[in-house]
């Protein structure tokens, strides 16, 4: 039996639904009204476009009071989603805002809920040349000297290795052409970042080091001030 790729390409070949799936791709839920304005068009028509990512699969909706939530469905789906972009075109560039926002991007976001661009490809270098990380079946296990390093940044190493999804997964970036840190691993590293404030979210899914995780981050990874600029 052969794979209808028709049925997806369908679902993301409208650039409304497109641009929604892209806002989604950074692990958050998002409102009907906000991806409607994020996607560029009317409450409506957004709710057909979400509709029909949801009848799809892709998404997955939570009603909270007079609001509906939107999220990627499951990490699979976000894995899927994250190779293919791998072989899509980047979204044009039409102003120096959108050249801005690109750049945010290449640098560092968060690609569904673990770290991606330079900084996050260079997070998981220095976790490589520290030993933390140990080949294992296409992925990676945690070293004893890795685990020791996680958890006392206040990693939950225990909890993400319980989950029911790959442990440690090298993500080929789609920017950076080099891989970086997914899987529960990578998930669970990235919400330590976030809830320490070493990396604080800036507009759409972009991230960046704060002042404080400047230090952090090169203390505990060995960033150099290239990689976490000013």
């Amino acid at each position: 039996m052969g794979t209808d790729f028709s049925v997806i390409a369908g679902l993301l070949g409208h650039p409304a639904r497109s641009a929604m799936i892209d806002a989604l791709m950074d692990g958050r839920a998002l409102s009907a009204g906000e991806l409607a304005r994020l996607a560029g068009v009317r409450a409506s028509t957004a709710s057909e476009h979400l509709g029909r990512l949801a009848d799809g699969g892709l998404v997955t909706v939570t009603p909270q009071g007079r609001h509906r939530y939107y999220r990627i469905s499951t990490a699979d789906v976000a894995a899927a989603l994250e190779a293919f972009a791998r072989i899509c075109p980047p979204t044009p560039v039409r102003s120096l805002r959108t050249s801005a926002q690109a750049e945010v991007l290449r640098y560092a976001r968060t690609c569904y809920d673990h770290l991606a661009g330079m900084l996050g490809v260079a997070v998981m270098d220095a976790m490589r040349e520290r030993r933390w990380l140990a080949p294992v079946d296409g992925g990676y296990r945690l070293t004893r000297a890795g685990e020791l390093a996680l958890v006392a940044m206040g990693v939950d190493v225990v909890a993400a290795a319980g989950c029911r999804r790959s442990f440690a997964r090298p993500c080929m970036d789609w920017t950076e052409r080099r891989p970086h840190l997914a899987g529960a691993l990578g998930a669970a590293l990235t919400t330590t970042l976030l809830d320490r404030r070493w990396i604080g979210r800036r507009a759409g899914r972009g991230v960046a080091p704060t002042d404080a995780g400047r230090v952090a981050l090169r203390e505990v990874f060995g960033l150099s001030p290239a990689v976490l600029g000013s």
